[in-house]
């Protein structure tokens, strides 16, 4: 089982990638490939909080 510091770091991280993309979404002209990265790590991050 991970620690709650490491827990903690995750969510931090998660929400950082969803303030990024709700810029990026938010551009005149959003990057589709950014946008699509951004969700790709935000699901790892999200099922990584799930495992623990």
């Amino acid at each position: 089982m991970l620690s709650s510091s490491h827990a903690d770091a995750l969510q931090t991280k998660h929400a950082g990638l969803e303030a990024r993309l709700r810029d990026e979404m938010n551009r005149p002209a959003p990057n589709a490939e950014t946008i699509k990265q951004i969700k790709v790590q935000k699901l790892r991050i999200k099922e990584e909080l799930n495992e623990l």
